[in-house]
């Protein structure tokens, strides 16, 4: 059984694109009127982000997101080229959700591309001026790190699984964190403007809603799995209400790779730009094969895989 997984923020390098948008250049199979396009629905140039932007331009989140999104669905248009029929369940982090929506048909490429972009302006001005910020706590027992964030006033935002939890709150709390790890455990800064994934972010929540409601859903044609629980939601405007309402609550990866096991999946693909997510599979579930799709290099091996794993 075959499982594709979209990346989230923080795992985008500069770059990452120019490969694929040489390989699709050069095939002719490209539409540079469908990278343009998106852009001016974003506001932002996708291609240059994908290609030629440096690492502090990519970080901002209202370049990340959408950027994101773009290497998502490249790779899963040079992989399936419109026959998903291989592929049995598909799950996302945080924003990487929307792009496993609309390969999942419960929303169109166009309208998520512009949800994930109002997603990105409006999560980003939410953290202006938060004084908040976001810390990786690796190592350590898991309800002993969970209770230790609680008691400063900080939330788990991103419990990853394979040991690692991310705590997002003031920057004064997670000082105090840094000061102060959980038995057996070390703290890492992130790099981040803000504390993504909690309550800081409700302003976002209620922009991001508000596009949403708008939007024309369809129910999952592929097993759709949800950042908040790891449950198959099989109500294409619970998949979008979920996907909203996570802005400001916590990312349960954990939970998401716990439930692809539990159904059975033997494979797993990361689409672009891949890497971090099969990181996380192959300490967490290991009994899973894993496959990262970063440059076209890498295409013939995927079909290989998705042939043993898919289908089934």
């Amino acid at each position: 059984m075959l499982a594709v997984v979209a990346p989230g923020q923080g795992s985008q390098t500069p770059g990452f694109l120019t490969p694929w948008f040489e390989f699709f250049d050069a095939q002719g199979s490209f539409s540079a009127n469908l990278v343009a396009g998106w852009s001016e629905r974003c506001g932002v140039d996708l291609r240059h982000l994908g290609s030629l932007a440096d690492s502090d331009e990519i970080k901002d989140t209202a370049n990340a997101q959408p950027l994101l999104f773009l290497g998502a669905m490249t790779g899963v248009g040079a992989l399936f080229a419109g026959d998903a029929s291989a592929v049995s369940i598909v799950a996302g982090h945080s924003v990487g959700e929307i792009a496993a929506a609309a390969f999942a048909g419960v929303l169109s490429p166009d309208d998520a591309i512009s949800l994930v972009a109002l997603r990105g302006r409006e999560m980003a001005k939410a953290a202006e001026g938060s004084h908040s910020g976001m810390s990786a706590v690796l190592g350590g027992d898991r309800d002993l790190v969970v209770a230790h964030l609680l008691s400063l006033g900080l939330t788990p935002a991103n419990e990853n699984g394979a040991g690692q939890i991310v705590a997002a709150g003031s920057l004064v709390a997670l000082a105090k964190l840094s000061e102060n790890s959980p038995e057996g455990s070390r703290v890492r800064a992130l790099a981040v403007s803000g504390a993504f994934h909690t309550s800081v972010m409700q302003p976002a929540v209620s922009a991001v809603g508000s596009m949403a409601q708008g939007i024309t859903v369809y129910d999952p044609q592929t097993t759709i799995l949800s950042n908040k629980d790891g449950a198959a939601v099989s109500q294409g405007r619970e998949v979008i209400d979920r996907i909203v309402g996570q802005i400001a609550g916590p990312v349960r990866w954990d939970l998401c790779m716990q439930k692809l096991a539990d159904l059975g999946v033997t494979g797993i693909l990361e689409v672009p730009p891949a890497g971090t997510l099969t990181g996380l599979i192959k300490r967490a579930q290991p009994q899973i094969a894993t496959f990262a799709l970063k440059t076209p290099d890498d295409l013939d091996a995927a079909r290989a895989f998705v042939a043993e794993h898919g289908g089934k």
